[in-house]
């Protein structure tokens, strides 16, 4: 591990001072017993049908259906607390800080294990498992700027009774609530909260590009990746399961719980 923690000191003791910015999916929350997505492990969420599930149109088609499988998938997420890995993000946030430069936090994860861990510099950019917003566009507690916490509203009846009567429903306009996150067939821009042009803003000026626990396979980290290689900025990848396909980016296969915390010890106050 000391040669591996050894690069990630060098890329922060290099680039304290100007501006990391650092993406992270869902390799990072697996440790925390999240599955990942395209993971090998036995619960990757690719292994079943998300891109009919996890879409508009299959909320719009069948939105008890829709509920139950996020209510299913979102439990895990309420039970898990975040790891070392997240903890680590702190405090390399808080080190550059002191260093009079910036940390950006850019997360694929909707499970708010990096919010819960004390991140702050952070852009959610597929939404948040915590809240849910209403379903008709333009909704004050709708698209494009509303939502609400998922703790407001009677899930228990519909836990209990699932069917159309008994869906969440807008406390404003009564419409169907939904999930509030980047389904497939949305785009980036379609909610506030997904802070897409202060993404684009920090991709084309970050001196140096940290990515934990990502395939590489969604759309935001290629254009990120092809961001920074484009500036010849240097690139390092933290996962055990994926190395990125190019030689430009410096890859690192070993858990992030372990390397990142090491890092943060050598690195010190």
């Amino acid at each position: 591990m000391a040669p591996e923690r050894e690069v990630v000191v060098e890329l922060f003791t290099a680039y304290a001072r100007d501006h990391i910015l650092v993406v992270t999916g869902a390799g990072i929350s697996l440790a925390s017993g999240i599955p990942t997505f395209r993971g090998t492990d036995a619960g990757a969420v690719w292994k079943r049908d998300i891109l009919e599930l996890g879409t508009f149109r299959y909320f719009r088609s069948d939105p008890v259906g829709s509920w139950r499988w996020y209510l299913s998938r979102f439990e895990k997420a309420a039970a898990a607390r975040p790891n070392p890995a997240h903890t680590a993000l702190v405090a390399l946030e808080g080190f550059c800080a002191r260093q009079g430069g910036e940390l950006l936090l850019v997360t694929q994860n909707i499970d708010g294990l990096h919010r819960r861990a004390g991140s702050r510099n952070l852009i959610e950019v597929h939404g948040r498992a915590d809240r849910a917003r209403c379903s008709r566009q333009g909704c004050p507690h709708g698209a494009p700027t509303g939502s609400l916490p998922r703790a407001e509203l009677d899930l228990a009846t519909f836990v209990a009774h699932p069917s159309p009567a008994t869906l969440p429903r807008c406390p404003l306009c009564q419409a169907v609530m939904r999930q509030h996150v980047l389904w497939f067939d949305e785009y980036y821009d379609s909610h506030r909260d997904y802070q897409w042009s202060r993404l684009l803003d920090a991709a084309g000026s970050a001196d140096a590009f940290l990515f934990v626990g990502t395939s590489f396979s969604v759309g935001v980290t290629d254009m990120i990746l092809t961001s920074a290689l484009a500036r010849r900025c240097p690139v390092l990848s933290i996962d055990p399961a994926a190395s990125a396909s190019t030689l430009d980016v410096r890859s690192l296969l070993v858990p992030a719980e372990e390397v990142l915390p090491a890092a943060c010890e050598a690195l010190g106050p």
